[in-house]
């Protein structure tokens, strides 16, 4: 691999790092009702574990409510039961062909909590995109020992993975920033 198929492979791995976080910061509740909080969720259907997305529709007619209508009536149960199974702790309405899910506005120690679980995740990103950073930086060294990059090369190269590191994990604070804000204001 080349010093600029290595500064890829490090953007491409940075890039998947902010990626997974974004789909995990759209599962925190903020007191609103997004179809992210439920999108994720697995259901046990048709005999194997499937992503709720994938057997319903989910829509937020409401500021405060969720309908998943399911694509097939038979699962109705499952998606239920995968509902109360998640850690949301929102109760499933079933009318026979809809579920509706009411999202009680969050109180103060909730929200807390909430904003911790965002910190946790962001230093899990950054964790990930330095351990990209630190496998890039063993790679550059390998290169110039292999004597495929000059020692000022190298250098150049790990400068370049160090821009890219402090994009990312600039971009994962912003992320993380935005996202405390709308747990805190609503």
């Amino acid at each position: 691999m080349s010093a600029e198929e290595t500064l890829m492979d490090a953007e491409e791995r940075m890039e998947k790092a902010i990626s997974v976080l974004g789909n995990q910061l759209s599962g925190i509740r903020t007191g609103r009702a997004t179809p992210g909080l439920v999108d994720s969720l697995k259901v046990e259907a048709y005999g194997s574990t499937t992503p709720l997305k994938q057997v319903a529709s989910i829509g937020t007619p409401e500021p405060q409510q969720i309908v998943i209508r399911p694509y097939d009536a038979g699962t109705i149960k499952d998606i239920e039961k995968a509902i109360v199974a998640s850690d949301l702790g929102l109760n499933p309405q079933n009318d026979g062909r809809i579920i509706r899910l009411n999202v009680p506005p969050l109180s103060t120690d909730v929200r807390k909590k909430m904003v911790s679980r965002i910190k946790d995740l962001v230093e899990d990103a950054k964790i990930s995109i330095r351990n990209i950073r630190r496998d890039a930086n063993k790679h550059a060294d390998q290169l110039e020992k292999d004597k495929e990059l000059s020692e000022d090369d190298r250098d150049k190269l790990k400068d370049e993975v160090q821009e890219l590191t402090k994009k990312y994990e600039a971009q994962a604070s912003e992320m993380a920033k935005a996202r405390e804000a709308e747990v805190m204001d609503n």
